[in-house]
């Protein structure tokens, strides 16, 4: 499966190959791995397993290959990849705060490939396949669910190269979070294309509420996925946060965020919603203005 995806600012298309692309394929299409193996790999115990290890200070031998294979520019990071304490310590590294600008109007949260739906309901045209899609399983709360049952939605997806530390799109006064348990399901589109619901509404998730007076009421939700060791969250809740605050991070593994916009208030930028359409992923960075 080759996944494509359009980089804004070169407008350039770009092909990419998921890690263990064969693994996938084997757990998402194949009869047997999808009812022998996957039920094994989704359970926390075998991501909480990776993750101890990838904590481990013998696992920053692997930073060096990991850097070199995928391309990671490290002139961005704080440190230099000898100063890492571990392989996670790496994996959620800090950036230099001239890496990532902070934009006018409505920025992306974080680094990864973006799909941008400017209602709930064009998310059944996208992933066709499996059971559809409720925002009240997704958030667990109906009450929640109703209120922001017409907004736009946007998947942001974090491959294990990018980024890892996610940040408020936004200014406003930020709620607490509201935990959901659940599986660890990868979200390589691989997973996503054979149902996207299973994914998103049985991973661990999160979520808050980041209110803003001219925004209005924003949902951010990180969710989990495999060999994710933890979702950490590093900001106080129940204050007031600034766009480009940090919010929290992920360890070890590709994950994503799921965001939710009032439609009459924040207009998501046209490329983003026409590359969707044309089934088309778009890169972008946090601090990255993706709407208005």
């Amino acid at each position: 499966m080759e996944i494509k995806y359009i980089n804004r600012k070169t407008k350039k298309i770009h092909s990419e190959s998921p890690p263990a692309e064969g693994l996938l394929k084997f757990l998402y299409d194949n009869p047997f791995g999808n009812t022998a193996i996957l039920p094994l790999v989704k359970r926390k115990l075998i991501s909480a397993l990776y993750g101890r290890i990838m904590d481990k200070p013998s696992s920053s031998e692997k930073i060096e290959k990991f850097v070199n294979k995928l391309g990671i520019d490290m002139s961005e990071s704080q440190k230099n990849i000898t100063e890492f304490k571990s392989f996670n310590d790496f994996f959620y590294r800090k950036l230099k705060t001239t890496a990532r600008p902070i934009g006018k109007g409505f920025v992306s949260p974080g680094d990864g490939r973006l799909l941008a739906f400017e209602n709930i309901m064009d998310l059944q045209n996208f992933f066709v396949k499996g059971r559809g899609f409720t925002l009240t399983e997704f958030l667990n709360d109906k009450e929640t669910a109703k209120k922001h049952e017409n907004d736009s939605l946007i998947i942001l997806r974090l491959a294990p190269n990018d980024y890892h530390r996610y940040h408020f799109p936004t200014d406003g006064d930020v709620s607490k979070t509201k935990k959901i348990k659940g599986s660890y399901f990868s979200v390589s589109p691989y997973a996503l294309a054979g149902n996207f619901t299973k994914v998103f509404c049985e991973n661990k998730r999160e979520y808050v509420t980041l209110f803003s007076k001219e925004k209005g009421e924003i949902i951010l939700a990180p969710v989990g996925a495999t060999m994710v060791g933890s979702i950490f969250e590093s900001f106080t809740p129940n204050t007031s946060v600034k766009k480009g605050d940090e919010m929290g991070y992920f360890a070890f593994g590709g994950s994503t965020i799921v965001i939710l916009v009032d439609k009459t208030k924040i207009k998501i930028d046209t490329d983003l919603l026409e590359n969707t359409k044309n089934k088309m992923e778009s890169y972008v960075k946090m601090g990255e203005t993706i709407g208005q």
